[in-house]
């Protein structure tokens, strides 16, 4: 079959967020250098989307991630370690022919003319992944749908993936777009700039780096990328040290209300002149153009961190922003909730750890602004027991 049935029911949603995308086992170096003169490697896994779903499972969200790996070992491993969060794979297809993906990178940050990564993911199991071969029941039982533009980037096979599962149709989820462009991925030309373009806007809510839009669409400025993709009901551009600027549809960008309930900021929602939600889990409307909604643009500052490994972060942080909006809260919350996640991660070695307790980044969250912008984090933060054990003034 390719593809959903048109008017195919979602069944009842059993499950808060799924995640598509390729898993790889990375390896990790023992001790900072080129490539070519690490002498061992530590065992780890990558993906972005995967990433996505352990953060949102060990934050205790019903979180599912479905792929495709080999029948392998390293698929074994791949499959046990994102189950052993929580998260829910039974949706993920072994490939008895091609392998799991796997890479290795240096110690140095993404963003440095030094890091190295080496991939050995071309022929891989998910680049095989096709609207004929994915499992659509399960990925449209979730109250959202998380994709990224690594996937777009595997094989012919995976966009024709993508742009189906972000056609526009009755019963869709909420569909979370990330952009991630990654240009040694792409297979040459300028096809990833148009690609990701066009997913972004056929998508419900989208994160962008403020560097990647540039390097990929040559856009620049938070307002520019926003009029360059205005279909999303929110967009969170993120801005690195600088913080993240959010447009958001009909979405209150302040402190919550006294109604604890929610309902109204649920996925997608649109808030009402009586506080309810005619959209609560479903995406935005099909006035495309978003001329009948004026946008409220929040703009929120990045917290100091004492950095130990700059990987993950931004997958951490959509994290933390899905947690926060599957909750119903504010916008200018659901963006400091991405910067608490994304802080636990950038605290740690690898691309995953334990999040801080929900009460615990509830504390942070609700400081006010002077409080906020003092807060600074380093390494063992997140086992804190107040919030104030992890204040500290310069």
């Amino acid at each position: 079959m390719s593809g959903p049935a048109a008017g195919t029911a979602v069944a009842a949603t059993t499950t808060d967020v799924v995640c598509l995308g390729e898993s790889m086992v990375t390896f990790l170096p023992s001790q900072p250098g080129r490539l070519a003169d690490v002498p061992s490697f530590g065992r780890g896994i990558g993906g972005a989307e995967s990433n996505v779903a352990c953060a949102l499972a060990a934050a205790g969200h019903r979180a599912a991630w479905v792929g495709r790996v080999g029948a392998d070992g390293f698929g074994d491993h791949l499959v046990e370690t994102i189950a052993s969060y929580g998260v829910d794979t039974s949706a993920v297809r072994r490939d008895p022919v091609r392998p799991t993906g796997i890479y290795f990178r240096t110690a140095t940050d993404r963003g440095t003319d030094t890091h190295e990564v080496a991939y050995y993911r071309a022929g891989s199991a998910a680049s095989a992944m096709s609207p004929a071969n994915v499992p659509y029941e399960e990925l449209f039982a979730g109250r959202i749908l998380h994709l990224s533009g690594i996937t777009a980037a595997l094989s012919g096979d995976c966009l024709a993936l993508l742009r189906e599962l972000t056609a526009a149709r009755p019963g869709r989820p909420l569909v979370s777009f990330d952009v991630n462009h990654r240009p040694h991925l792409w297979r040459g030309g300028d096809a990833d700039a148009s690609v990701l373009l066009e997913l972004a806007r056929r998508a419900d809510l989208v994160f962008v780096g403020e560097d990647e839009a540039e390097e990929a669409w040559g856009i620049v400025g938070a307002e520019a990328i926003r009029a360059a993709v205005p279909e999303p009901s929110v967009l969170v551009v993120k801005r690195g040290s600088a913080g993240a600027t959010v447009f958001a549809s009909g979405l209150r960008p302040g402190p919550r209300s006294s109604n604890a309930g929610g309902a109204e900021n649920a996925p997608g929602a649109r808030s009402t002149e009586g506080g309810g939600a005619e959209n609560a889990a479903g995406p935005r409307s099909s006035n495309a153009g978003g001329a009948e909604d004026t946008d409220t643009v929040t703009h929120v500052p990045a917290l100091r961190v004492d950095v130990v490994a700059a990987v993950g972060a931004g997958d951490a942080f959509a994290a933390g922003f899905l947690s926060a909006t599957l909750r119903g809260l504010p916008v200018r919350d659901r963006a400091r909730h991405g910067h608490l996640m994304a802080a636990a991660v950038l605290t740690v070695p690898g691309d995953l750890t334990e999040p801080p307790a929900r009460d615990h980044a509830d504390r942070l969250v609700a400081l006010d602004d002077d409080a906020w912008g003092t807060l600074r984090l380093g390494p063992g933060w997140t086992a804190a027991d107040r919030a104030s054990e992890e204040v500290r003034t310069p």
